[in-house]
């Protein structure tokens, strides 16, 4: 078993109104140190595979056409085995 952590965030310059709305939340509630915040999101997959250069390539796949937006989105993984 193989387990993949996968993060997509938003490339920069792409608005993000949901990071704008948390960061107003949090001056409002008097955390004016914060500067900017992005909202992201992370993904845990487990694979049914022994070969981690399989699953890197299966995840790579499931990014590109499913998990991230590559117009508007980067996105990064890491990979484990024995889970």
């Amino acid at each position: 078993m193989i387990k993949a952590t996968i993060t997509v965030k938003l490339k920069p310059g792409v608005l993000d109104p949901q990071g704008e709305a948390v960061k107003k939340a949090l001056h409002t509630l008097g955390f004016d140190e914060v500067s900017d915040l992005r909202i992201g999101k992370t993904m845990e997959v487990w694979l049914s595979a022994d070969d981690p250069a399989q699953a890197e390539e299966r995840v790579q796949a499931m990014c590109e056409k499913l998990l991230a937006n590559p117009v508007i989105e980067t996105y990064s993984f890491s990979v484990e085995e024995g889970l």
